[in-house]
Protein backbone atom coordinates (compact mmCIF):
# COMPACT_ATOMS: atom_id res chain seq x y z
CA UNK A 1 0.00 0.00 0.00
CA UNK A 2 2.91 2.20 0.59
CA UNK A 3 4.81 1.74 -2.65
CA UNK A 4 1.29 2.87 -4.27
CA UNK A 5 0.85 5.67 -2.25
CA UNK A 6 4.00 7.06 -2.81
CA UNK A 7 3.77 6.95 -6.54
CA UNK A 8 0.51 8.72 -6.01
CA UNK A 9 1.77 11.70 -4.21
CA UNK A 10 4.80 11.97 -6.78
CA UNK A 11 2.07 12.30 -9.76
CA UNK A 12 -0.07 14.84 -7.62
CA UNK A 13 3.42 16.48 -6.46
CA UNK A 14 4.58 16.61 -10.16
CA UNK A 15 0.76 17.60 -11.83
CA UNK A 16 0.96 20.90 -9.48
CA UNK A 17 4.53 21.39 -10.50
CA UNK A 18 3.55 21.25 -14.23
CA UNK A 19 0.34 23.42 -13.69
CA UNK A 20 2.24 26.20 -11.56
CA UNK A 21 5.27 26.13 -13.34
CA UNK A 22 4.49 25.28 -17.50
CA UNK A 23 0.65 25.74 -17.87
CA UNK A 24 0.40 28.78 -16.21
CA UNK A 25 3.00 30.95 -17.59
CA UNK A 26 2.36 29.69 -21.05
CA UNK A 27 -1.22 30.80 -20.49
CA UNK A 28 0.33 34.09 -19.18
CA UNK A 29 2.68 35.06 -22.17
CA UNK A 30 -0.11 33.41 -24.77
CA UNK A 31 1.66 31.19 -26.02
CA UNK A 32 -0.84 28.01 -25.91
CA UNK A 33 -3.54 27.52 -22.85
CA UNK A 34 -2.70 24.34 -21.12
CA UNK A 35 -4.21 25.10 -18.05
CA UNK A 36 -7.73 22.93 -17.87
CA UNK A 37 -6.37 20.02 -18.96
CA UNK A 38 -3.20 20.49 -16.75
CA UNK A 39 -5.12 21.60 -13.87
CA UNK A 40 -8.38 19.05 -14.55
CA UNK A 41 -5.44 15.72 -14.34
CA UNK A 42 -3.98 17.85 -11.32
CA UNK A 43 -7.74 18.07 -9.85
CA UNK A 44 -8.47 14.16 -10.31
CA UNK A 45 -4.93 13.18 -9.19
CA UNK A 46 -5.75 15.23 -5.72
CA UNK A 47 -8.67 13.20 -5.05
CA UNK A 48 -7.22 10.18 -5.51
CA UNK A 49 -4.16 10.95 -3.37
CA UNK A 50 -6.68 12.36 -0.67
CA UNK A 51 -8.75 9.34 -0.70
CA UNK A 52 -4.79 7.34 -0.76
CA UNK A 53 -3.70 9.41 2.28
CA UNK A 54 -7.21 8.41 3.83
CA UNK A 55 -6.32 4.71 3.36
CA UNK A 56 -2.92 4.71 4.12
CA UNK A 57 -3.03 6.40 7.36
CA UNK A 58 -6.09 4.39 8.87
CA UNK A 59 -4.07 1.21 8.36
CA UNK A 60 -0.52 2.83 9.28
CA UNK A 61 -1.85 4.40 12.82
CA UNK A 62 -1.51 8.07 11.53
CA UNK A 63 -2.61 10.58 14.14
CA UNK A 64 -5.08 12.99 12.91
CA UNK A 65 -2.19 15.82 12.70
CA UNK A 66 -0.16 13.55 10.60
CA UNK A 67 -3.06 13.35 8.12
CA UNK A 68 -3.56 16.91 7.79
CA UNK A 69 -0.04 17.62 7.46
CA UNK A 70 -0.02 14.61 4.61
CA UNK A 71 -3.05 16.90 3.29
CA UNK A 72 -0.85 20.12 3.84
CA UNK A 73 1.89 18.72 1.72
CA UNK A 74 -0.52 18.09 -1.35
CA UNK A 75 -0.93 22.02 -1.41
CA UNK A 76 2.43 23.19 -1.28
CA UNK A 77 4.77 22.89 -3.94
CA UNK A 78 7.21 20.91 -3.48
CA UNK A 79 5.73 19.71 -0.39
CA UNK A 80 5.70 16.08 -1.90
CA UNK A 81 9.48 15.72 -1.22
CA UNK A 82 8.65 15.74 2.18
CA UNK A 83 5.77 12.93 1.67
CA UNK A 84 8.52 11.01 0.16
CA UNK A 85 10.88 11.18 2.31
CA UNK A 86 8.40 10.15 4.88
CA UNK A 87 7.22 6.99 2.94
CA UNK A 88 10.95 5.92 1.96
CA UNK A 89 11.59 5.99 6.38
CA UNK A 90 8.24 3.64 6.64
CA UNK A 91 9.47 1.28 3.66
CA UNK A 92 12.80 1.29 5.35
CA UNK A 93 11.40 0.35 8.38
CA UNK A 94 9.13 -2.19 7.06
CA UNK A 95 11.56 -4.26 5.65
CA UNK A 96 14.27 -4.14 8.23
CA UNK A 97 11.13 -5.45 10.66
CA UNK A 98 10.96 -8.09 7.86
CA UNK A 99 14.59 -9.02 7.49
CA UNK A 100 14.59 -9.37 11.30
CA UNK A 101 11.68 -11.19 11.59
CA UNK A 102 12.97 -13.62 9.02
Amino acid sequence: MLVAFRWISLAEGLSLLTLLGLAMPLRAFGAVDLVWPVGMAHGVLWLVYVVATLAVSHARGWSVWAWLLSLLCSVVPFGFVLMEARVRRALRAASMSAKAAA
